[in-house]
């Protein structure tokens, strides 16, 4: 499983994201447009970042992409199945058995920003959306959140 985060503005996110990422043995996690790194643009640790990350910025391999469009195609031509966790008109449940015919290690998740999600460019290109139903009033979860609910529940149908 690799991540695939597309402008997650919070580096307290991608920490999170990063902890849950090696929690739960996905193998990569790609940093695309403003997410930001461990590591930033002056060679600098984000403090921040690693400070929520607790050392999985240095268990979980990371790399950063200028688009998410790139990461996506690069994954698409090496057989990789790409899922957007994304509320749409198209998404199926998280928990949906349909999900079992793809592989965990064959599959990337796409995350997108905190207030607005995923692009309708990237959504165009993805194989599933998927989606956590929401019960509240709230109309979504916070992606870190929503990232690790989704990571756990692939992970348990995708390998059994």
């Amino acid at each position: 499983m690799i991540l695939v985060l597309e402008n997650i503005r919070s580096s307290h996110n991608v920490g999170s994201i990063l902890r849950t990422a090696d929690a739960v043995g996905a193998s990569e996690v790609y940093l695309c447009g403003v997410t930001p790194a461990p590591i930033d643009r002056f060679g600098l640790p984000n403090t921040r970042l690693i400070k929520v990350s607790l050392g999985a910025e240095t268990t979980v391999t990371w790399e950063h992409y200028i688009s998410t469009k790139s990461a996506i195609t690069l994954l698409a031509k090496q057989g990789f199945t790409l899922i957007a966790l994304e509320q749409s008109d198209n998404a199926i449940e998280y928990t949906s058995q349909k999900l079992s015919r793809f592989s965990w290690e064959k599959s990337a998740l796409i995350l997108g920003e905190e207030v607005h999600g995923l692009t309708s460019d990237i959504l165009s290109r993805v194989d599933m959306h998927i989606e956590i139903p929401m019960y509240g009033t709230k109309e979504s979860l916070n992606v870190a959140v929503a990232c690790g609910i989704a990571l756990y529940r692939l992970k348990e149908i995708m390998e059994n």
